[in-house]
C-alpha cells in the first residue's frame, strides 16, 4: 500500500464513521490539500503536525465533523491558518461562497496557492485582522482562534441575520459561556466525536439573540 492509499483509506474509514458522504472528486481533493500542506509546512512552519496520518485525523476530519451544522450561502472562517476548517468545507461542499481570513502573510500566501493549484470556486483569502473584514455572512466558523466573548468581539458584526456562528472548541467552554455579549445567545452546544482523536472536541453554534431556535 502506497502512502497515499493508506491515507486515502484512513479518510474513508473516517468520513464512514462520522456518516458523511462526500461527492466523489472531494477525496483525492483532500488529499491534494493535504500534500501541499505537507509540502509547504516544511519551509514554512504552517501547522505543527507534522505527520500526515496525523494531519488526516487533526486537520481533515476535525474540520469535516462540524459539516452538518455548516449552512447558507456563504461563509467566512476567522483566523483559518492554512484553511482549517475554510478548505476541507469547500472541497467537501462546493457552491457555498467562502473567505478565508488571517492575519500572517505566510499563511495566506498558502492559501492563495492552495485555491489556485485545487482549483477551489468560490474560495477567497485575505490577509486581515478579523474585526477590520468587511461583509456579511450566513455562517462564519472559527477555530481554535479565541475566547467566545473575543470572538464575538472582533467578528460578531460579520454575521448575518439569521445567521449562525459556528464555534469549535476542545472541552466543554462552560466558563465562556457565562460571558458571551448580549446580544449574541447559544443555539446549540454539541459534543463531536471525531474518529481517531482521544480528545475531547465540542462545537458551540451561536447566534444574534432573538434570532431563531436553538440548533
Amino acid at each position: 500500500m502506497t502512502a497515499r492509499s493508506a491515507l486515502e483509506a484512513k479518510l474513508e474509514q473516517g468520513l464512514a464513521t462520522l456518516g458523511l458522504a462526500l461527492p466523489d472528486e472531494a477525496l483525492p481533493r483532500l488529499l491534494d490539500y493535504l500534500a501541499l500542506l505537507e509540502r509547504w509546512n516544511s519551509a514554512y512552519n504552517l501547522t505543527a503536525i507534522r505527520d500526515p496520518a496525523e494531519m488526516v485525523t487533526l486537520h481533515l476530519l476535525d474540520s469535516l465533523a462540524i459539516l452538518p451544522y455548516v449552512e447558507g450561502e456563504t461563509l467566512a472562517d476567522l483566523g483559518t491558518g492554512p484553511g482549517l476548517p475554510g478548505i476541507p468545507l469547500a472541497i467537501a461542499a462546493p457552491g457555498r461562497q467562502i473567505l478565508l481570513v488571517d492575519s500572517n502573510g505566510k499563511k495566506v500566501r498558502f492559501l492563495r496557492e492552495a485555491i489556485r493549484t485545487l482549483k477551489l470556486e468560490g474560495v477567497r483569502a485575505v490577509q486581515s485582522r478579523v474585526e477590520e473584514v468587511e461583509g456579511r455572512f450566513d455562517c462564519i466558523t472559527a477555530r481554535a482562534f479565541a475566547s467566545l466573548a473575543d470572538m464575538l468581539a472582533w467578528g460578531g458584526h460579520l454575521l448575518a441575520p439569521g445567521g449562525r456562528w459556528l464555534a469549535m472548541k476542545g472541552k466543554r467552554p462552560e466558563d465562556e459561556l457565562q460571558h458571551l455579549p448580549a446580544d449574541f445567545a447559544v443555539r446549540g452546544l454539541h459534543a463531536l466525536a471525531v474518529p481517531g482523536l482521544g480528545a475531547e472536541r465540542h462545537l458551540v453554534v451561536l447566534g444574534r439573540a432573538g434570532d431563531g431556535a436553538r440548533c
